[in-house]
């Protein structure tokens, strides 16, 4: 048995980029940063923030190009999913994506977060800041 799940809550870097397939599904790339507050050794306190790539499909696709913007407060849940390529110099490349299966928009209207729900879940839509951990 093998589980490759991420569950994520973080606010967004920049505007979500929404393109669409030869098919006309919706894909929206966005980057998701999270956050911690620790003291080093030092006592001095140390800001760490790590950036996720994250990707989704459809619907919620279109959801994201709509409702979320830079700083947008969110919640995901995915797979990670690695792949590669070669760039047009022959150079491997690769990168490390959050496929979407559930994501959740967490702000008031204070974050300019007006949405539709997006299915029938009990998730808390208004958390504020301070009980976020990070």
């Amino acid at each position: 048995m093998s589980v490759n799940r991420v569950i994520l809550v973080g606010r967004l870097g920049k505007e979500p980029e929404v393109r669409y397939s030869n098919g006309g599904n919706a894909i929206a790339n966005f980057n998701l940063a999270t956050s911690r507050t620790y003291k080093n050794k030092s006592g001095e306190k140390v800001d760490d923030t790590e950036w996720h790539r994250c990707v989704s499909f459809g619907r919620t696709a279109e959801i994201c190009g709509e409702y979320l913007h830079k700083g947008s407060l969110i919640y995901v849940e995915g797979r990670l999913q690695t792949r590669d390529w070669e760039d047009k110099d022959g150079n491997k490349r690769w990168t490390t994506e959050i496929i979407l299966e559930n994501m959740r928009m967490l702000g008031g209207k204070d974050d300019n977060n007006s949405f539709p729900a997006n299915d029938q879940n009990d998730t808390p839509k208004n958390i504020p800041d301070d009980d976020v951990p990070f």
